[in-house]
């Protein structure tokens, strides 16, 4: 009954160390184990058989004396058993980080590629399937509450650093914020105390895009990007008429192509109503509007840039 009720409590697995601190003596462990009423699921965690058990518990039969072959699978690493068991497993002070951090304060929607755990440098650690641990000093401040966590902001930072490419290191921020996981001033002052980071020249920009949109779009050099592949600059910030009054285009070209940067915020709330309804008068007047995320500028300038390119050979005279 004690087992069960723990189990309860962490998606049917508990740790050893839980039980014998609930009284629960080494004898007794050994010998629900030697009955199969229990399961290893690790040298640190035991799943209990009559606690609704997560799916990856019992898969594959014993590796060893009551131990699952398959302790963790691609689609479980989000579910709360699966965080914990990473927690108990990885070693001494283990905590998650990134965006397995992330997930367990709430962030939804976004796919763990590895279970992301942090220790303090020096710690003893354990190596499993699926986990991944780094040594750090400091780990850093925690999340207050629930299952040991780095605090969102430097979990949304590492995540972004930890991704496995820049398109997912953005989409983990924007996901962050967006969602209120993390606050954006807290985000932008844990940045600004960064001072070395493989991603910096992604990073930060993200950050200022999805923290402070409008101060973002001011600084972004859509003109300089034209320039760089020899396209015609742009007008920025061109004044005309629309159905309410004056409307404020991004940027439109001399041959009428007009191209509109959303920004981070686009789609919040009522924005994406407004920036419908200039487009659509613009492009009611037969003229071509792109639309490009700002962020899509940081990831995959390139490609949104070759559409700029085609939109202004089809709309100019010929």
């Amino acid at each position: 009954m004690i087992a069960t009720d723990l189990a309860g409590k962490y998606g049917g697995i508990v740790a050893r160390a839980l039980l014998l601190g609930a009284g629960v003596t080494k004898d007794e462990i050994d010998a629900e184990l030697a009955a199969r009423r229990w399961q290893a699921v690790g040298p640190n965690t035991i799943a209990i058989l009559q606690a609704p058990l997560p799916a990856w518990s019992a898969g594959g039969g014993p590796k060893h004396a009551h131990m699952a072959t398959t302790p963790v699978t691609y689609e479980s690493k989000s579910s709360p058993a699966s965080l914990w068991w990473a927690i108990w497993e990885s070693g001494t002070g283990a905590v998650l980080d990134g965006a397995s951090s992330l997930t367990a304060s709430g962030l939804s929607g976004f796919t763990l590629p590895f279970i992301d755990v942090s220790v303090e440098a020096g710690s003893r650690i354990w190596r499993h399937p699926g986990i991944r641990v780094k040594q750090r000093r400091p780990v850093g401040a925690l999340a207050p509450g629930g299952i040991p966590r780095v605090e969102a902001a430097m979990a949304t930072i590492r995540a972004a650093q930890l991704a496995v490419s820049d398109r997912q290191a953005a989409l983990v921020i924007c996901m962050a914020v967006q969602q209120g996981i993390v606050r954006p001033a807290k985000l932008q002052q844990r940045w600004g105390e960064i001072l070395r980071s493989k991603r910096r020249h992604l990073i930060g920009p993200v950050i200022a895009d999805v923290c402070d949109g409008a101060h973002s779009l001011g600084e972004l050099d859509f003109a300089g990007l034209c320039r760089a592949r020899n396209l015609p600059e742009p007008v920025r910030q061109k004044v005309c008429r629309g159905p309410k009054g004056r409307v404020y285009l991004d940027a439109e070209f001399a041959c009428g192509l007009v191209v509109e940067i959303d920004g981070a915020q686009h789609g919040w709330g009522l924005a994406s109503v407004d920036d419908a309804l200039r487009a659509n008068h613009v492009t009611l007047q037969n003229r071509r509007v792109l639309r490009i995320p700002v962020i899509g500028l940081r990831v995959s300038p390139d490609a949104f840039m070759r559409q700029v390119e085609q939109g202004i050979q089809q709309s100019s005279p010929r």
